[in-house]
């Protein structure tokens, strides 16, 4: 298996989110077992695997929603196993199987978040939040009456609304339609590079991976077997594509495992 090493040295103490030997036992099944990874400033790094992989708990243990068995997670300096509050000060998260309350404007949700979050100057946040995703017009709609994409839009909103150094994006952009996800795609490039923002972005969309994502870490079985540049690795491992060497992480891991040694 391909250790992460080899990029660490364009960020090494630079990188918003460090995940070193990160495991997560259930009694006797291993979900996450033993993974290392990076993401620096302004990076877009894709965590790809088929479901069951190890991605929702892998994000889960660096959202703080589950505890490791071992390993440590940091975002930026900050230990996040030791330092709860501040390091998950500086993240976020959306996805569309998140939706913000129905019931609430979109107005309302924002302005909740914002408290809890503890953004300063909400009026100013807001404005740019809204202008960034092209929200005014909803800005007193309740979200339960918004269109899929609108409420997506709605989400990342949210997610933006502390600035946070790392922004974990679970399968962003899934079922809404082509243009509305090609146009969030822009808007999410445009922000980490303008804010340094990291993001790690789920997705079973390859084409959408290969769109926005400058490095990508294929799990199979709680194990990051296949890591590099989505539009290199394919040709790396003999496939046409991004879409067939996924199909054959999935379908044959350990063949793939054993080419990288």
């Amino acid at each position: 298996m391909r250790s992460d090493a080899a990029l660490t040295s364009t960020c090494p103490q630079d990188a918003v989110l460090r995940v070193e030997n990160l495991r997560k036992h259930y009694g006797s099944i291993q979900a996450v077992r033993g993974i290392s990874f990076h993401v620096c400033p302004g990076e877009i790094v894709g965590l790809l695997g088929v479901n069951g992989a190890g991605k929702t708990t892998t994000i889960s243990m660096i959202l703080g929603v589950l505890e490791p068995t071992a390993g440590s997670i940091h975002i930026g300096s900050v230990d996040l196993l030791r330092r709860r509050s501040r390091a998950l000060s500086s993240t976020n998260f959306a996805a569309v199987y998140a939706p913000l309350p129905g019931n609430l404007t979109v107005y309302q949700n924002l302005r909740v978040f914002a408290l809890l979050y503890g953004v300063r100057n909400f009026p100013a946040r807001l404005q740019s939040v809204l202008d960034t995703f092209d929200l005014h017009k909803f800005r007193d709609t309740k979200c339960g009456l918004l269109s899929s994409g609108e409420q997506t839009r709605v989400g990342l909103a949210k997610a933006m609304l502390n600035c946070p150094r790392v922004l974990l994006l679970d399968e962003p952009t899934a079922s809404i339609d082509p243009a509305s996800a090609r146009e969030i795609r822009s808007t999410l490039r445009s922000f980490a590079e303008r804010t340094q923002t990291g993001v790690l972005w789920t997705s079973h969309n390859m084409y959408e991976v290969e769109e926005v994502c400058s490095r990508v870490l294929f799990l199979s079985q709680g194990e990051i077997i296949v890591s590099g540049d989505p539009r290199a690795l394919p040709a790396q491992y003999g496939k046409s594509s991004l879409e067939e060497l996924f199909i054959s992480v999935a379908r044959e891991p350990l063949d793939l495992g054993a080419l990288q040694s």
